[in-house]
């Protein structure tokens, strides 16, 4: 999207780097854990979404409210989230919700020890598990004050990174898996936006499934509006309602007549419980 992650002045700098036992994969039953005894229904959207650094204004949501997209992503927190959202309020998703746009909330949480862009949140080795917990906790208290109420889905954001690099890799893991268990204590179901060539590959290709999403989220900009037939993984992974797929970038379009840069989404997922 044209902000997923930092800003988008650090995703360009990113390109520069080439609970409960839960199976990501499962579709909706890995969404959910043993840890909360009863779990709202999931709220699922089929179609275009668009997300774009800041959340646009009101009039804005409602120029573009024409049936061509149904959802819209919204960078809801994060120590490395790249945009102001002066729009982005609890009146806001009440109000863009009551016309009937769906909403996927998107967490900048910590980035890997291997970026070597600068980022405002790193994790390590050490800290990694401790972050992951903290940060869900945070992405859980931001979603709920601006309206998003338990079952929603929250979309943790990894940039690229040197998935071949291990003790990287093992430590983007290790606050993924602490991420979502406390999520999932929270209430709120895992996702996570990555690129198939590296953060979201490093999801859908671990060994041990513990704890890790059940929806993914993945960068491929391929320009085919799908979530199946470009998908680059087994045929039985994240089923049942689990993938996005954000196919362009940079989309320069006119809606209600109003033009915005955004990026375009082909969604098959979760979207925010509010209302």
């Amino acid at each position: 999207m044209a902000e997923h992650r930092q800003s988008r002045k650090r995703r360009y700098a990113t390109w520069a780097v080439a609970g409960a036992a839960v199976v990501a994969g499962a579709g909706i039953a890995a969404q959910t854990s043993m840890a909360a005894t009863t779990w709202p229904a999931q709220k699922t959207y089929t179609g275009r979404a668009f997300d774009t650094c800041t959340a646009p204004s009101l009039s804005t949501m409602k120029a573009w409210h024409t049936g061509f997209y149904g959802a819209a992503a919204v960078y809801v927190g994060g120590k490395n989230r790249g945009c102001s959202q002066p729009n982005l309020t609890a009146s806001w998703v009440k109000s863009v919700s009551s016309i009937g746009w769906k909403l996927i909330p998107i967490y900048v949480g910590a980035q890997p020890p291997c970026q070597t862009s600068s980022n405002p949140e790193k994790l390590t080795a050490s800290t990694a598990a401790t972050l992951g917990t903290s940060d869900a906790n945070d992405a859980v208290a931001k979603a709920s004050a601006l309206g998003m109420k338990a079952g929603s889905p929250i979309y943790l954001d990894m940039e690229p990174y040197d998935i071949t690099n291990k003790s990287c890799n093992d430590a983007v893991l290790t606050y993924v898996r602490a991420f979502d268990k406390e999520l999932r204590v929270k209430t709120y179901r895992a996702g996570f936006y990555g690129f198939t060539s590296s953060s979201a590959k490093a999801i859908a290709t671990a060994t041990n499934k513990t704890d890790l999403p059940g929806n993914l989220w993945y960068a491929l900009w391929d320009k085919k509006n799908t979530t199946t037939t470009d998908w680059p993984w087994g045929s039985t992974q994240f089923t049942n309602h689990s993938r996005g797929h954000q196919y362009m970038v940079n989309s320069k379009e006119s809606h209600g007549g109003i033009t915005l840069t955004v990026d375009r989404d082909a969604w098959d997922a979760p979207v925010a419980i509010t209302g």
